[in-house]
């Protein structure tokens, strides 16, 4: 370095200030030697506390979103390089399966780790839970994720869609709050958003929207711990949404591409919805929905860029995930199980994506094929996080540990995952598929090895009564265990928020979360 070329010596000077020259040398001779001291064990102290602070969390979700659109799930069409490359650097999980095919049961099913018939939230939520003199948190009762990791210490925001009540509060510990009013996207523009507990239109798509205010709290959290909720509201893939032609930057893009990923069938007769079913095999539809899912692996690229510029790669978790998958014309299908009547539990309604990245922890380029629910997430990620002993006894939780996979270590698995939608309830093993509903006798059994497309109800078929039968008792006795009178709409339960068939006797009756629902924490 430049001051160890310094002379001693300075034969020009006169003694003394040859003296007072040398005194200055050794003087920044000490101060250089304290230098190179004190400042590696600065660094060392700072890389102690790095390796002490609790690693960040950033939860990615989106809206209405099969894992068959993503290009790491082997869409050729559809441009993913963020999210594919998050794949490729972390963990990404190939069957994962929405436990409802609502947004709002699914969100609550994620953040408490309970089915359905344990939270009670058994569709979208009603509009006067949302905002109004009736709302109220619809998980207020239970342990969620931000509840616990705001007790832990964690900065926590929701930056996008809540849908789970209350809008215009803050839920769940969240200390940073900016969500959407409603639960359903009628457009990208112009949707009425809230933020600093005031309500406003915002002009602008959301998503890139929502990915602003994202790197905003990243930033003004990156010095402590942070649980970062990143809720985007697309692609939604839904209604008047996407009915015109696409208006973001990728639409030049997929105006010129044939969209074959997207199939195309006759409407099935169960297809429902009028709302959906001018989607089906509607090439603008489909490239709209191409192009908003392309606006948010944008996002995720701008997201993972940010924690770089932060040097937070290594002490962050990533997930990205959807609330639930949504067919695309698939069997005749657009939509997710609440668009048919009856209602329905096809695969790419309840097929979503998973990706976990921690950089450094999460061996790159891993892929699993056991089968999971989004349910498993909730204790998975708080054993992964040293946090095991915050999940609750009561009510049971259903979910699985798979964090062992993500350290490389074999785990016993049971390949087996649930789902339930009103008076739809579902088994689903590594090859089978039972569906059974209440008060309606078509019911549905599948082959999944030789029939992926579910074309054959294999039901009726005496050949197959013995697995029907097992199927059966597997799926009730799964629901015995975890579903409690309140909300177990099979047996008399009622639901939070409204249902899809039928009246709800609880919506008459319901005010705020009541003291022995609080116990339950």
């Amino acid at each position: 370095m430049q001051v160890m070329k310094r002379r001693t010596k300075l034969p020009s000077q006169s003694p003394a200030r040859q003296s007072t020259a040398l005194r200055r040398t050794a003087c920044f001779t000490l101060a250089y030697a304290l230098v190179i001291t004190v400042c590696p064990a600065l660094d060392l102290a700072r890389a102690t506390a790095t390796e002490r602070r609790p690693p960040n969390i950033v939860l990615i979700m989106t809206d209405n979103h099969g894992a068959w659109t993503l290009g790491c799930y082997g869409n050729p069409e559809i441009r993913t390089p963020h999210i594919d490359r998050l794949a490729e650097s972390g963990a990404k999980f190939n069957h994962v399966y929405a436990n409802n095919g609502v947004c709002s049961p699914t969100r609550a099913s994620f953040l408490t780790g309970l089915m359905p018939s344990q939270h009670g939230v058994h569709r979208f939520i009603a509009a006067n839970v949302m905002t109004g003199e009736r709302a109220y948190n619809t998980i207020e009762e239970f342990k969620s994720l931000p509840d616990i990791f705001s007790q832990q210490g964690y900065s926590c925001g929701l930056v996008g869609k809540w849908h789970l009540g209350d809008h215009l509060h803050p839920q769940e510990g969240f200390s940073s709050w900016i969500t959407k009013r409603g639960g359903h996207t009628p457009s990208f523009y112009n949707d009425e958003i809230i933020q600093d507990g005031k309500r406003r239109r915002e002009p602008g798509h959301l998503t890139p929207f929502w990915t602003r205010h994202a790197k905003k709290f990243i930033h003004e959290n990156k010095d402590r711990p942070f649980f970062l909720f990143l809720a985007y509201n697309g692609p939604y893939s839904l209604g008047t949404a996407i009915l015109p032609e696409p208006k973001n930057r990728h639409a030049a893009y997929y105006s010129k591409l044939p969209m074959n990923s997207f199939p195309r069938a006759e409407m099935h007769p169960w297809m429902w919805s009028r709302w959906q079913k001018p989607h089906l095999n509607n090439i603008t539809s489909m490239r709209n929905t191409a192009s908003q899912i392309s606006l948010i692996d944008d996002g995720v690229g701008e997201i993972t860029r940010t924690l770089a510029e932060h040097g937070l790669e290594e002490n962050t978790l990533v997930i990205f995930t959807a609330d639930q998958g949504f067919a695309g014309g698939h069997g005749g299908f657009w939509g997710m199980g609440d668009h048919t009547r009856p209602l329905t539990a096809r695969e790419e309604c309840m097929h979503i994506p998973l990706i976990m990245r921690h950089s450094g922890r999460i061996e790159a380029g891993t892929t699993f094929d056991q089968n999971l629910a989004n349910y498993d997430v909730y204790p998975s990620l708080l054993h992964y996080l040293g946090l095991a002993d915050q999940i609750p006894e009561n009510p049971p939780r259903p979910g699985r540990n798979f964090a062992p996979l993500l350290a490389n270590q074999s785990v016993a698995w049971d390949d087996t995952v649930f789902y339930e939608l009103e008076n739809v309830r579902v088994i689903r093993s590594k090859g089978w598929k039972y569906i059974e509903r209440i008060g309606d006798p078509r019911h549905e059994l599948y082959d999944l090895t030789n029939d992926a497309g579910e074309s054959q109800n294999l039901y009726a078929d005496r050949r197959y009564a013995k697995q029907r039968q097992d199927l059966q008792n597997r799926l009730r006795a799964f629901f015995e265990r975890y579903s409690t009178p309140r909300w177990n709409l099979w047996t008399g339960g009622a639901a939070k928020g409204g249902l899809l068939l039928g009246t709800d006797p609880y919506q008459d009756r319901v005010s705020k979360t009541t003291a022995t629902e609080r116990s339950l924490r």
